[in-house]
C-alpha cells in the first residue's frame, strides 16, 4: 500500500516508521527543508521530500493522486484540512486519515473537508481520564465513517438495566444502530456472545450511529 504522510514531526515520523516496518511504500512531505534532509538520515526506505502538503503543486510533485491514504500529521489543524481537501477533491485519494491537535476544531474534520477518519489526540486523552473517573456515563473514543459512526465506552453501574435485570445481550434487544464490539472484564478483553451477561464495572465498547446515544443510554446506563 502506497501512503503519503504530511508533516515530519515526531507524530509523522513515528507514523512513517511503522508503516515501513509493515512493508508499506511510504512518503513523507516536511515544508521545513532542513528538517525534511535531517530526516532523509533517519528514517531508511522513507522517501522524504522537502514540500509544503498545502500546495497543489507539491502534491502533485509526490504523486498523492496514486496513494492509496493520505495522512495528514502535521501540528496546525488548518492545514490538515486543507491537505485532506486537496488529497480528496483534487486527487481522488480513497482514504484520508486527519490529526486533529485543537479539540475545539473536530467538528470541521469530517466529509466536506475531505476527512474520513480524524484523530484526536486531545479528546481521546480526555475520554481516558473521564473512563477512569466517570461511571455510567457514556464515553466517545473515536469518531468513523465520515462522522456517522462513533466507538464509544460505557462502563456499567449496578444501576445499569443490562446488570440490574440481569439480561443477555440477545434479550437486551439492542436496535440496528447499535452493536457491542467488545467487554473487558477485570482487564481481560471478551468477545461478546448472544448469551453474555452483563456485571458491574463491565467496560462495554460499541460501535453506535450517531444518532443512538438515547438507545445506549437505555440499555447501560441506570
Amino acid at each position: 500500500m502506497r501512503v503519503v504522510i504530511a508533516g515530519g514531526g515526531s507524530v509523522g515520523t513515528s507514523i512513517a516508521l511503522d508503516l515501513i516496518d509493515r512493508h508499506h511504500d511510504v512518503t513523507l512531505m516536511e515544508q521545513v527543508a532542513d528538517t525534511a534532509e535531517r530526516l532523509k538520515t533517519m528514517l531508511p526506505g522513507v522517501t522524504v521530500m522537502a514540500a509544503d502538503a498545502c500546495e497543489f503543486a507539491s502534491l502533485s510533485a509526490a504523486d498523492v493522486r496514486s496513494a492509496d491514504v493520505m495522512i495528514a500529521a502535521t501540528g496546525d489543524d488548518e492545514d490538515n484540512l486543507v491537505i485532506s481537501w486537496l488529497s480528496k477533491q483534487e486527487f481522488g485519494v480513497p482514504r484520508t486519515i486527519s490529526r486533529i491537535n485543537n479539540a475545539r476544531n473536530e467538528w470541521l474534520f469530517n466529509e466536506s473537508w475531505g476527512v474520513d477518519v480524524s484523530v484526536s489526540t486531545p479528546a481521546l486523552i480526555t475520554s481516558l481520564v473521564d473512563e477512569a473517573v466517570e461511571v455510567g456515563a457514556i464515553i466517545q473514543l473515536m469518531t468513523l465513517a465520515h462522522g456517522r459512526m462513533r466507538l464509544i465506552e460505557v462502563t456499567l453501574d449496578e444501576k445499569a438495566p443490562a446488570v440490574a435485570q440481569n439480561l443477555t445481550l440477545d434479550e437486551l434487544r439492542l436496535p440496528d444502530s447499535l452493536r457491542v464490539v467488545a467487554v473487558v472484564r477485570n482487564e481481560q478483553p471478551l468477545v461478546p456472545s448472544s448469551s453474555m451477561h452483563f456485571l458491574e464495572q463491565d467496560h462495554v465498547v460499541l460501535m453506535a450511529r450517531v444518532d443512538a446515544t438515547q438507545d445506549c443510554a437505555a440499555a447501560f446506563i441506570g
